[in-house]
């Protein structure tokens, strides 16, 4: 199913190619929990920025892995590169415009991320 989804403000739209019933990763790590980011993570192919290339601004901390990407407009935080699969990319549920079917929620201890990290690795990978 391909998903429409924005930021909120509109400067930054995309599509992404997802399950009906989608499996979303609630992470309870510093940025995730204080952003109120529920992600879904796909194949970089499964996704296209559609407008607001010149609206995107980026935050990396740390290992500067993870590309954080939010709208320099409205700051709204609708997809990133996640350091758990830099080879993908990470939507957040909550700034798709397309409602699924249905979200199950698994729940993600990204307070431990190192020890955990592994369990994420196989999202970016295509069937």
């Amino acid at each position: 199913m391909i998903y429409q989804g924005s930021c909120h403000c509109k400067a930054i739209t995309f599509e992404v190619e997802a399950p009906e019933h989608i499996e979303a990763d609630y992470c309870n790590c510093s940025i995730c929990s204080k952003s109120g980011y529920l992600h879904l993570i796909v194949p970089l192919k499964k996704f296209r920025l559609l407008t607001g290339k010149d609206a995107i601004a980026t935050y990396s901390y740390g290992s500067g892995i993870a590309q954080h990407t939010f709208c320099r407009v409205c700051g709204i935080k609708p997809f990133y590169t996640p350091r758990s699969n830099p080879d993908g990319v990470d939507v957040n549920v909550h700034c798709l415009d397309t409602e699924p079917s249905s979200v199950r929620i698994t729940e993600f201890d990204g307070r431990n991320w190192e020890k955990n990290a592994h369990t994420l690795a196989h999202k970016s990978r295509s069937p």
